[in-house]
């Protein structure tokens, strides 16, 4: 029996008044990695907004980390988002304080409160991400390669059940997005499963993976061509 970490059955998302996507059928399994693709517009930023709660779904049924996404209630928010690791395109890292004082900070804020727990929680996700010497650094002290491979690390911390990332190469060159890449494939062949949105095709093509698209108001799956 699989079991979906996200479960969207005729959903439709809304921007205030306007639909931006329809009729949504999409279930996501523990372990999948999963792009969701699709021109600049077509939804694929409302579609992340609503996984984590910063867009209501008021139409059709929704799933996520054992929530529901019908009548997600504001104060019911922020322990969603405890389950989820979300990476963002321009990283949103904290400029006035060092990478260690950031991962603290979100440690802080999600409850956690014994000193030597959050000491190595903290080591534990630099390593995995390969920047175990850099939590004294600030983030301007760090190319956006290293900024990136430290929110993924952020993300990580509450050992999410699921990962949206979203766009997270998009500010990054060539070299640098397969570098960032190679480290969420690791991750999720630890068993972490991860939502990617993405509109950078060549990753697609050097990682196929399942791939959802997102064009005219509509979410389906693409089968990806083998070579």
């Amino acid at each position: 029996m699989s079991n979906p970490i996200l479960q969207l059955k005729d959903a439709s998302i809304f921007q205030g008044e306007s639909l931006v996507l329809s009729n949504i059928n999409v279930e996501i399994n523990k372990g999948d990695f999963v792009y969701l693709i699709g021109k600049t517009g077509t939804g694929k930023s409302s579609f992340m907004k609503t996984l984590y709660g910063d867009l209501p779904l008021t139409k059709g049924e929704g799933h996520i980390v054992d929530f529901n996404l019908n009548g997600l209630k504001e104060k019911d928010i922020p322990y969603l988002r405890r389950k989820l690791g979300v990476v963002f395109q321009d990283f949103k890292l904290l400029t006035d304080r060092t990478i260690n004082d950031n991962l603290l900070f979100v440690l802080k804020a999600t409850g956690w409160k014994d000193k030597q727990e959050m000491t190595t929680r903290i080591e534990e996700v630099l390593t995995k991400v390969g920047m175990s010497t850099k939590g004294f650094k600030f983030p301007h002290e760090l190319s956006g390669g290293e900024q990136q491979r430290i929110a993924i690390a952020r993300a990580l911390l509450n050992n999410p059940e699921l990962i949206l990332a979203d766009e997270p190469t998009g500010n990054l060159d060539p070299q640098t997005s397969i570098e960032v890449m190679e480290v969420l494939q690791d991750i999720n062949k630890n068993g972490n499963t991860i939502l990617m949105a993405t509109h950078d095709y060549a990753l697609l093509l050097k990682y196929p993976s399942k791939t959802l698209k997102c064009d005219e108001n509509q979410v389906y799956e693409v089968v990806q061509r083998k070579g």
